[in-house]
C-alpha cells in the first residue's frame, strides 16, 4: 500500500489514527505506530503546556520505524491556547500537525521552519485550494460520513473533486471501518485515510467502558447530528439522553446568533458547555451520555487492542 501519504510520513500503511477529543492518548498512538500507521492527538486533550510537552517527549521516545505521530490544533479564536500549543509542538518536534476549524497560515509557517508537515482539514474545494496556496502538505477531505464535525459532501464526491483540482495529496476522512472502505477511498483518488471512530472501542482509549461498549452496541443508523455541543453540527450516538435534550440550539442561542457582535461569544460559551458535558460522559459513569462517534462504528463488533483494529483495517 505505497502511496504519497506513506512516502510523506514514512509509514507502512496509508492510515492516520484520527485525533479525537478526550479519546486519543499516548498509548493509542504508540500502538498505532507499532502497527505501521500514523497516530494523532488533539493538543486540547492536555490541560497544560507541560502535559503537552511531556506527551510529545514520550511519543518521541516510543517512535518506531514504519510509524509516525502528530498533533491536532484547533486554529480559530475559540482555542485561546492555540499559539502556545503551536510553540511547544514546534520546540519539541513531531512528524505532522493536523489543523482544524480556521486558517492554518501561521501553523504552516512555523511548522515548516522546523521540518514538521502540516495537513489541513477541509470540507470543500474553495478552502482546500486556499490551504494549498498557503503551503499545506496535504488536504484532509472531511466528508459527510466523518465523526464529530463533518462535511456535507459524500466521500466519493469530495475526494474526487479535490483529487482533480489539487496538486497536494488528498486524505479521505470519514466512512472507513474496514479494509474494503480503504480500498474504496483509494479508488476515488485518496492517497490515504483518516480513521477515528473504530478506535474509540480500543483497550487503550482513555474513555469509559460504557462509551466503548456503546460503539459496539450502536450502529450507523444510530448516529445523528446535534448543535448542542460546539454550536457547529456534530455527530453523536443517539442515546436516550440525547433524545431527551434535543439536538437543536435553544431559542435564546438562535436569537443571539443573529447578532454579529454577540455571535462569537455565544459560540464560545456553547463550545465550553458542550465540551464539559462531553468530557463527563467520556470519562465518568453518568446518565448524561453525549458520546461523539461516526457511522463507521457499524463495523465495530468488540472492544479490541489498537493493534488488532489496525490488523482488521489492513487485512
Amino acid at each position: 500500500m505505497n502511496t504519497k501519504l506513506t512516502q510523506l510520513l514514512k509509514v507502512k500503511y496509508p492510515i492516520i489514527q484520527a485525533p479525537m477529543f478526550l479519546v486519543s492518548n499516548v498509548d493509542m498512538v504508540t500502538e498505532a505506530m507499532k502497527g505501521g500507521i500514523a497516530g494523532c492527538i488533539p493538543a486540547l486533550n492536555y490541560r497544560t503546556l507541560e502535559e503537552l510537552r511531556a506527551a510529545i517527549q514520550e511519543l518521541k521516545a516510543n517512535k518506531v520505524e514504519g510509524g509516525a505521530y502528530g498533533f491536532n490544533l484547533i486554529v480559530n479564536k475559540s482555542n485561546l491556547k492555540y499559539k502556545e500549543q503551536l510553540r511547544v509542538i514546534c520546540e519539541e518536534g513531531c512528524d505532522f500537525i493536523i489543523t482544524s476549524l480556521g486558517s492554518p497560515e501561521e501553523t504552516i509557517k512555523q511548522a515548516h521552519k522546523v521540518g514538521i508537515k502540516v495537513f489541513c482539514d477541509v470540507t470543500d474545494l474553495r478552502f482546500a485550494q486556499k490551504v494549498e496556496q498557503l503551503g499545506a502538505d496535504a488536504a484532509i477531505a472531511v466528508n459527510n460520513e466523518a465523526g464529530g464535525h463533518r462535511g456535507s459532501l459524500s466521500p466519493q464526491e469530495l475526494t474526487s473533486l479535490l483529487n482533480v483540482n489539487l496538486n497536494i495529496p488528498v486524505i479521505s476522512a470519514g466512512g472507513v471501518g474496514c479494509k474494503a472502505d480503504i480500498d474504496k477511498m483509494l479508488s476515488y483518488g485518496a492517497e490515504g485515510v483518516s480513521v477515528g471512530s473504530p478506535f474509540i472501542a480500543s483497550i487503550e482509549a482513555g474513555v469509559t467502558d460504557e462509551y466503548k461498549q456503546a460503539c459496539v452496541d450502536y450502529g450507523a443508523k444510530d448516529i445523528i447530528m446535534t448543535e448542542r455541543i460546539s454550536g457547529t453540527p456534530c455527530t453523536v450516538i443517539n442515546t436516550p439522553y440525547v433524545q431527551k435534550i434535543g439536538t437543536k440550539q435553544t431559542w435564546i442561542e438562535r436569537i443571539l446568533n443573529k447578532n454579529r457582535k454577540l455571535k462569537k461569544w455565544v459560540k464560545m460559551i456553547r463550545f465550553s458547555i458542550g465540551m464539559k458535558a462531553t468530557e463527563k460522559a467520556a470519562t465518568k459513569a453518568t446518565y448524561k451520555t453525549v458520546w461523539v462517534a461516526g457511522p463507521s462504528i457499524e463495523h465495530t463488533n468488540a472492544i479490541l487492542a489498537v493493534k488488532d483494529i489496525v490488523a482488521k483495517l489492513v487485512n
